[in-house]
């Protein structure tokens, strides 16, 4: 599958997750989310579709730095030192994703939504991602125009793309 090739409608919020099923289901994979500043959305948009318990093995919605260590083993260090959006931290939330699941597949997001919480260094707008693809580790950082809902509703989309781009 050529994600460059695909028409507006397959890259809708609802085309993606059904790409996304079906590059999981062709590899027998399980999928497992990480998610901080989306608060489950990926995890929402993959489990909308029916069938979804075949590849969609589970989701951790880690929006405290708390969370990010006890249900990731993301080390608090790395937090204190990085901060919780930075690539160090979104890195290690999908290789927690990966270690805490039976998926071989992950992706990891957070980021500063808005309104507040952002700075110089971090604008609103700024997500990292983590992706995991069959013991492939990559990041990248984004940032994304508009309110809350918009910063969220990107990232979402941003995610699921990805992850059908890195499974073509």
């Amino acid at each position: 599958m050529n994600p460059s090739l695909l028409s507006k409608n397959e890259l809708s919020a609802h085309g993606l997750p059904a790409l996304l099923a079906d590059a999981m289901l062709k590899k027998g994979w399980l999928l497992a989310t990480a998610e901080s500043c989306t608060g489950g959305l990926i995890s929402a948009a993959c489990t909308d579709l029916a069938g979804s318990s075949a590849w969609f093995e589970r989701g951790f919605v880690t929006y405290s730095n708390e969370a990010k260590c006890e249900l990731l083993g993301v080390d608090a260090a790395l937090i204190a030192a990085h901060g919780a959006v930075s690539e160090e931290v979104a890195r290690a939330m999908v290789q927690g994703a990966i270690t805490h699941s039976r998926a071989r597949v992950a992706v990891a997001v957070t980021g500063v939504a808005g309104p507040t919480g952002g700075s110089r260094a971090k604008p609103v707008g700024t997500v990292w991602f983590g992706f995991m693809v069959d013991g492939s580790l990559r990041s990248e950082m984004l940032r994304f125009d508009g309110d809350r809902a918009a910063v969220r509703a990107a990232t979402v989309q941003h995610a699921l793309r990805r992850l059908v781009e890195l499974l073509g």
